[in-house]
């Protein structure tokens, strides 16, 4: 779709740029899809050259500029089904980035749902400096993230043990090639387990375990931690249905994981 209250685009663009009506550009593959008539100028975040992944220190970082394609090719099991949560097209792939879809911060964003799993963290920058702030926290309902005014996210840092951690993941959707209603990724840490409940709610919700829990645990967490209206309500799933595939697939998880 065409931004025609654009007139002006800035490349590369930096923090310090930023004025109102202006909005960062990665992918654009969100920034596009939808009418934007407050807009009238773009800083391009590509063109910054950030490097797409950096490992280093046993800690992966992952640009907000880092392609879904660059993720899915970088080796890494778990970032490679997140990727293809998508259910998107190989343009998709190449043009969407990591960073705008944790800003998009829709339900559905997978890699919301792999960032919290695996405990990242992201680097904001603003015009007051930069800040830290975990992925599981950065998301804070439909639509909605923790990014000020003139804030822009700069990378996402995942301990590589996290990554290469034992994992279980599901995904339901209420059509082969539909978008996830209910995203649960499940992670053994070093006595118990960490489950991420993302796409059935609002906001990724981590429930952590010191030790391996039972199924009545488990579900007894899910109760208790996650409150019923958390849960999406749209086109793509009732909550009822979201909330029942959450419990089963929560389950699941715990059995292979346990095994």
């Amino acid at each position: 779709m065409d931004l025609n209250t654009v007139t002006e685009v800035i490349s590369p663009a930096e923090p310090g740029q930023w004025r109102p009506g202006d909005a960062w550009l990665g992918g654009g593959t969100v920034l596009f899809a939808e009418p934007r008539p407050h807009l009238s100028r773009l800083l391009d975040l590509a063109a910054a050259g950030w490097p797409a992944l950096t490992l280093r220190d046993d800690v992966l970082e992952i640009a907000a500029t880092c392609t879904i394609a660059e993720l899915a090719a970088a080796g890494y099991e778990i970032a490679r089904q997140c990727c293809q949560a998508f259910l998107a097209s190989f343009k998709i792939w190449n043009m969407a980035t990591v960073g705008g879809n944790l800003c998009a911060a829709l339900p559905a964003g997978p890699m919301i749902a792999l960032g919290a799993a695996l405990d990242g963290v992201c680097l904001l920058l603003g015009p007051d400096g930069a800040r830290e702030v975990p992925v599981a926290d950065f998301v804070t309902g439909d639509g909605t993230t923790v990014l000020a005014e003139g804030e822009l996210l700069r990378s996402i840092t995942v301990p590589a043990s996290a990554l290469n951690a034992p994992f279980a993941l599901r995904q339901g959707s209420l059509h082969t090639h539909g978008r996830s209603g209910v995203l649960l990724i499940g992670r053994r840490t070093l006595d118990g387990l960490s489950l991420t409940v993302t796409a059935a709610t609002k906001r990724p919700y981590v429930l952590r375990f010191p030790s391996m829990p039972s199924a009545e645990v488990v579900q007894i967490a899910l109760t208790e931690r996650i409150p019923i209206d958390a849960y999406v309500s749209d086109i793509h799933g009732l909550p009822a249905w979201r909330r029942h595939l959450t419990r089963r697939y929560a389950e699941e998880i715990r059995q292979e994981l346990a095994a």
